[in-house]
């Protein structure tokens, strides 16, 4: 792979890898090209140097011995950033660190799969950074983000989409979904949106009142 990507003064979104499964080596070239600034979290570091990617910036608490000052010779210029606060994920701290510098998106890799509790953690978290900043959470099966009140976009039909909310999400309706929601309610638990599809070519509207509403475009 290759260990360089294209710098766009931030106008790209950046590219956080986390530490759950590895995504194919397409996607994670596909992101690393566009990508102006890669953060990778301390647990991540190993893997992610057996990939020969350049890293501009490693994040964590570098707790269990980790010795930052070994990837900062090997992957020089690299930005070390220690984040001890224990009452946070080291992704919301990456997330933190992207608002800080005024970086308005970024794509983040490798943060579902190897634990259910992070999985969750990992997609549940966005929620809180919605008028921060536009995250997407990729893997190989699916890609996940937060809606505005508004959602439209172009689709193929039959396209697999869910709708997962965080908590409760009242009044939603949509357009071109299979199974209509029409000021329908769903809550995380009791109901919710799993499973649909698209009808046919075409715009997809979704539009909810109140709450937080993941959707998930499905792959597979």
């Amino acid at each position: 792979m290759s260990s360089h990507h294209i710098v766009r003064d931030d106008q790209e979104p950046a590219l956080i890898i986390a530490n759950g499964s590895s995504c194919n080596t397409e996607l994670l070239g596909q992101l690393l090209e566009w990508s102006p600034l890669v953060i990778v979290l301390d647990s991540a570091m190993e893997r992610v140097m057996k990939l020969d990617i350049k890293v501009d910036v490693l994040l964590g608490d570098f707790d269990r011995d980790f010795d930052p000052n070994y990837y900062k010779e090997k992957q020089y210029p690299l930005e070390v950033v220690h984040t001890p606060d224990q009452n946070k994920t080291d992704l919301e701290k990456a997330f933190d660190y992207l608002y800080e510098r005024k970086i308005p998106a970024v794509n983040v890799v490798w943060a579902t799969g190897k634990r259910t509790d992070h999985t969750i953690t990992n997609l549940t978290n966005i929620a809180q950074y919605r008028d921060k900043l536009k995250i997407v959470i990729l893997d190989d099966h699916s890609k996940v983000f937060l809606l505005p009140k508004k959602f439209e976009k172009w689709y193929t039909a039959k396209t697999p989409i869910s709708l997962i909310p965080i908590g409760e999400v009242t009044g939603i309706h949509s357009q071109n979904l299979f199974y209509p929601l029409q000021n329908d309610t769903l809550t995380i638990g009791y109901r919710t949106g799993s499973s649909n599809h698209v009808i046919s070519d075409g715009m997809v509207v979704i539009e909810h009142e109140a709450g937080d509403l993941l959707i998930m475009e499905c792959f597979d």
